[in-house]
């Protein structure tokens, strides 16, 4: 009876006992990198497109950062009216500005004359190192350096000229006995 009860209580200890692993900071990187290819880090902005009309000085500026799209492929932009004001440094310009196939890699969701698109994206920085934390033996928190990258619609954004080049971002790892440590979300 007494071994009996001796041969369970070892058996349920042996099975209650968690599977514990160890992470050091390349461990750490890579599950952080496989992570950011399948949920990438950005910022969005606001895009108009359709017929836009371009007025004042102000939005003559805003005019050659559509123009920039145009030359690079990203938009078709073409001229329906210009007026020219007499005597005045003002004129009234219609454009047509359409999405082609080039931008679609940079919209995430569309309207009939507003889409929402990626204005920066993050990237993980090979200068700085993973510095991580181990909670306890099944999470892990790590925090990492992302770079930032513009994209050709950066210049849509309300604030283009921002103080930072780099994000500084936590996850938390949480370690599967089956898959091994992955991003906790």
């Amino acid at each position: 009876m007494k071994k009996t009860i001796l041969i369970a209580l070892i058996t349920s200890t042996l099975f209650a006992c968690k599977n514990t692993s160890t992470i050091n900071t390349d461990e750490a990187g890579r599950v952080i990198t496989t992570y950011l290819k399948g949920n990438p880090e950005y910022k969005t902005t606001k895009f108009e497109f359709g017929e836009l009309k371009f007025n004042s000085e102000k939005e003559y500026a805003e005019l050659a950062n559509y123009r920039q799209l145009a030359n690079e492929g990203y938009i078709t932009l073409t001229l329906l009216s210009a007026k020219k004001k007499f005597l005045s440094k003002d004129s009234s310009y219609v454009y047509s500005a359409k999405l082609t196939q080039k931008a679609s890699e940079y919209v995430l969701q569309q309207n009939n004359d507003k889409a929402t698109v990626k204005a920066v994206t993050y990237e993980l920085t090979e200068e700085k190192p993973v510095d991580f934390s181990k909670v306890n033996d099944a999470t892990a928190k790590v925090t990492v350096s992302l770079k930032k990258t513009n994209t050709p619609f950066a210049a849509f954004q309300k604030n283009p000229e921002e103080n930072s080049e780099f994000l500084t971002k936590t996850y938390r790892l949480k370690y599967d006995k089956e898959e091994g440590w992955k991003v906790r979300k």
